[in-house]
């Protein structure tokens, strides 16, 4: 990232900064339980919800949809509130549209089927392969989850190896486990 990008960023993410109209993009930072995620939201929907850091989430968005980018409370703060009630075990299914625009198709094959992995129960990476029709592709679904820029909201933690693991996820083990332990035990309440 060039030092004029760097600026820009830290001039449109700081609390100051004034546009003349709305950003194409609203971008900013939820702190929850599971760590900072970087959130970018676009006119389709929530294009970033990312344990990765700020710049280099600032760096592809902009690269990859456009560079009118900044704060705009008008579209974060509502899933914002969505992300509290979801960590609080209230909310069980995000209503805000999800852009993935920034997966390749494959990825967005894998993480549409994700979405639809039910709320505290989890599948395999067999099982997605399975209903994409292609099952021996467990690599690239693998890459296509580990790729996910829509992290929490596209429950790619739901997706646990074929032993019950655990396996991999963006924000480490201990933030998946969290994820799962809310949603189990929000399920258990009912």
């Amino acid at each position: 990232m060039s030092s004029y990008d760097l600026d820009a960023l830290l001039r449109v993410t700081s609390s100051t900064y004034r546009g003349v109209r709305p950003p194409d993009i609203a971008f900013g930072t939820y702190d929850g339980a599971v760590g900072r995620l970087v959130l970018a939201v676009t006119g389709k929907g929530i294009a970033a919800c990312s344990f990765e850091a700020e710049n280099d989430v600032f760096e592809l968005i902009s690269r990859h949809m456009g560079d009118f980018i900044g704060p705009d409370p008008r579209r974060l703060d509502p899933v914002r509130r969505e992300l509290d009630a979801y960590f609080s075990g209230r909310l069980r299914a995000f209503a805000t549209p999800v852009d993935l625009t920034l997966a390749t198709p494959f990825a967005r094959t894998v993480l549409q089927k994700t979405m639809g992995v039910p709320y505290g129960t989890t599948t395999t990476l067999e099982e997605i392969g399975e209903s994409i029709g292609r099952p021996r592709a467990l690599r690239a679904i693998g890459n296509a989850l580990a790729s996910n820029p829509v992290c929490v909201i596209v429950p790619c933690h739901r997706v646990v190896r074929a032993d019950g693991s655990l396996g991999d996820y963006a924000g480490g083990a201990a933030a998946k486990q969290h994820l799962l332990n809310v949603e189990r035990r929000a399920s258990a309440g009912n």
